[in-house]
């Protein structure tokens, strides 16, 4: 088969030749149709996660059908359009993720290439609303929004939420989340323009975070916000007390803007609630997946890029001025 390849750190990610996956009992092998693009991905080329062992085939999100099945209970899954569950090894406890917890892409075979082999619990069946490619765009950026928003945040009808950082695809994908609980959706960015896109979605307003004083023109203009959802911390986390109503919540799932400072004073007055958030649990990935049939939630594609012209598709992530998804077309 063929696959993506990052042989080595730093190295250009390359469609070639790869051997085919062995597949296990209890596993299922998967011809993947698309495969979406992750920040993920990008920092395992740039060798930024402690263990890498090269050569990788990256990828945690993919779609495509079931072709063999070494499962007995799930033999009449032959054929089906599925999508497959990034999570490894969660455990039992809802709270948080067991130790030996993985992500489908690294240190396991990836969902970029022609094939995968992947334990048939990881599998579910396709929302029927959705294409390849959006179905591909789903899984991880679905899972992380909505434990994020709702195991984590508990985000209720009716309430006002931030979302930092829009036009990427956790955060659009909580937008899209957001809107079909009821929310009022406000976001931010450093770029007008997808600002003005997340607007046109059904966000009721936006602020850049590069301008000056920015928490505090926001503050005019939208009032206090019930959750805050961000994936940056750095300096401007420490802005996000003054914008929370009281007994609020701040759930954050990344850091790459750095570390960040809080006055404890506005958390302990306010009552607020900072919580971390990773992934998700297979109960939060099944909740999502129904969320989203429910809904007839359709994620967002920016690109589409043909797999042979994937290092291309690798310098757009790294630049970051997609609004939406990045997807590979891999069959």
């Amino acid at each position: 088969m063929k696959a993506v390849v990052i042989e080595q750190m730093h190295a250009e990610a390359k469609w070639t030749e790869y051997p085919d996956p062995i597949v296990q009992k209890g596993e299922m092998k998967i011809k993947i149709k698309a495969a979406a693009l992750n920040h993920r991905d990008v920092y395992i080329q740039q060798g930024l996660y402690p263990g890498i062992i090269y050569p990788v085939v990256p990828g945690s999100d993919g779609s495509g059908l079931v072709e063999e099945v070494y499962a007995p209970e799930f033999q009449d899954w032959i054929g089906k359009s599925v999508i497959l569950n990034p999570n490894k090894f969660w455990g039992n406890n809802e709270k948080y993720q067991a130790k030996p917890y993985q992500i489908l892409g690294m240190p396991s075979q990836g969902t970029l290439a022609e094939y995968v082999s992947i334990p048939a619990d990881r599998v579910v069946e396709k929302p029927s609303h959705l294409n390849d490619e959006q179905a591909a765009a789903l899984p991880l950026a679905g899972l992380t929004a909505y434990r994020a928003l709702f195991s984590r945040g508990k985000l209720q009808a009716g309430e006002k939420i931030l979302i930092s950082g829009i036009g990427g695809g956790v955060a659009l994908t909580a937008l899209q989340f957001a809107l079909a609980a009821q929310a009022e959706v406000w976001v931010s960015s450093g770029s007008q323009e997808k600002i003005n896109q997340a607007m046109a979605l059904g966000a009721k307003g936006g602020i850049c975070y590069n301008q000056d004083s920015w928490h505090k023109n926001l503050l005019e203009q939208s009032g206090l916000f019930d959750l805050i959802i961000d994936s940056a911390g750095g300096k401007d986390f420490s802005f996000f007390p003054d914008l929370c109503n009281f007994g609020g919540r701040i759930v954050f799932f990344g850091g790459t803007h750095g570390n960040f400072t809080l006055n404890p004073q506005k958390v302990f007055w306010k009552q607020l609630d900072i919580l971390g958030s990773t992934m998700g649990s297979d109960l939060d990935f099944n909740q999502m997946i129904s969320f989203v049939s429910t809904h007839q939630i359709s994620p967002l594609v920016s690109q589409s890029w043909p797999a042979h012209r994937i290092d291309e598709a690798f310098q757009c992530m790294k630049e970051s001025k997609q609004f939406g998804k990045i997807v590979i077309q891999v069959q």
